[in-house]
């Protein structure tokens, strides 16, 4: 093998088709990126990626699909305890606090060292940055990102007498649409309900549960330091209540509503209306076969959705040239109002940057699917992701609780209490 290897050298030396010695090396990140809605994004990064390398031929991005954001997660930081650090991974926005105590982040003001790089930094939308920085410095740059939005089955809200352009808006109105919503065959068997929220651990029934304490004013789970959690506050336990009594009445199914099929139940048409990630939005606008609408989130006493899904964050550990290479390879992907604005038309995410809504192709695609501003409209009125110290394991206590209530294991008062008592355990290390 060796002595063939040597001959296709020689003969290609001879052709003047071997590498030089002075050509340009290329730099190779992996970097990691979770896949967790329908749509396709992990074709679509390729994509970007290949785009990239033949922009700059010096670099080269593989990525890593690693599932879902918590898979990838753990993925990323048995790497870094592996001491196979990445250089760059796309990891969710709430994971700041836990990689920030680890002190395994650069922070991206000490990259920015000019006017552009500062516009850069400062041109996202607000919302999103809630979860971007901490102490004053940025340690995540937005990309896949989300507000929760509902979809509704306009040709369902039809054969029901009510008007597919007026979906609910508030609580109230989610419960009597919802009720009359709900199809039964001729033995009383529920053949469709009315309405669907994901609940399952698998899932993210923590972020659920946001829906219903940000519609109270705008009370959110969490303070803005990530050590104080406020599961036992009176209006957690009235969100959790509400969400528990549409089941209560039939409107929604009993027990827990796995994330991973709530987008096919509504496909298949099993549930006229749901809750879920704006990043399904493309999914959803392919393979519906009925008319459907987003709306921006039913209030109780105010409208409001936590903000969600991935930013880019860079680790330190790895040589300085890779570092500078994840550098250039965020601010290509995030800087240009026409890949951002063609990534969220690609996926549904939300366009992280104002002025790729100023885009030709956005604004024409926008006038033709206006659901596709519902997500950032929303954004007025969206709060930060709950997000914590040893994120993993307070979600888990939060999402554990959540399933005790809807499967009716104990009360929603109970269980939150019980909650509340755990995380003050673990937090109470980083007051």
């Amino acid at each position: 093998m060796r002595k063939l290897a040597s001959l296709l050298l020689a003969a290609l030396l001879l052709l003047g088709l071997a590498p030089l010695a002075g050509a340009e090396k290329v730099i190779e990140l992996d970097m990691y990126f979770p896949v967790s809605v329908g749509g396709g994004p992990d074709a679509l990064i390729s994509a970007l990626c290949e785009q990239f390398h033949a922009e700059n031929p010096g670099i080269k991005v593989n990525p890593v699909y690693a599932g879902s954001y918590a898979d990838t997660r753990t993925k990323v930081l048995a790497a870094i305890q592996g001491n196979d650090v990445p250089a760059v991974a796309l990891m969710f926005s709430i994971d700041l606090y836990q990689l920030y105590s680890m002190g395994v982040l650069f922070d991206y003001d000490s990259f920015a060292t000019t006017p552009e790089d500062q516009a850069w930094l400062n041109g996202f939308y607000p919302g999103f940055m809630e979860n971007s920085r901490l102490g004053g410095k940025t340690y995540g740059i937005p990309w896949q990102r989300s507000t929760i939005i509902m979809y509704y089955n306009k040709d369902l809200f039809r054969e029901a007498g009510l008007n597919p352009d007026a979906p609910p808006q508030n609580w109230t109105e989610l419960a009597e649409f919802g009720s009359k919503l709900v199809k039964k065959d001729a033995n009383g068997q529920t053949v469709r309900y009315g309405v669907q929220i994901p609940s399952d651990k698998a899932g993210y029934a923590y972020w659920m549960l946001q829906t219903f304490t940000l519609t109270q004013d705008g009370f959110n789970l969490m303070s803005d330091d990530g050590t104080e959690v406020y599961f036992d506050n009176p209006k957690t336990i009235r969100g959790l209540e509400f969400w528990k009594s549409l089941s209560d009445q039939g409107i929604q199914a009993p027990g827990t509503a796995k994330w991973s099929t709530t987008v096919s139940d509504f496909l298949e048409q099993k549930v006229a209306i749901i809750y879920h990630t704006t990043g399904n939005l493309t999914n959803v606008r392919k393979n519906a076969t009925f008319d459907f609408g987003t709306s921006r989130l039913p209030a109780d006493t105010s409208f409001g959705s936590p903000t969600g899904g991935g930013n880019f964050y860079l680790f330190k550990g790895v040589p300085e040239e890779q570092t500078q290479a994840a550098v250039t390879f965020v601010k290509w992907m995030t800087n240009n109002p026409e890949r951002v604005a063609q990534w969220s038309i690609d996926t549904g995410y939300v366009a992280t940057r104002p002025e790729a809504y100023d885009t030709a192709r956005m604004i024409e695609y926008t006038e033709g699917f206006p659901s596709a501003l519902t997500a950032r409209d929303q954004l007025e009125f969206a709060k930060a992701e709950f997000s914590v110290y040893d994120q993993g394991a307070v979600q888990d206590i939060l999402d554990t609780a959540i399933e005790a209530a809807m499967t009716g294991n104990k009360t929603p008062a109970d269980a939150l209490k019980q909650a509340q008592q755990e995380a003050d355990a673990i937090l109470a290390d980083y007051r």
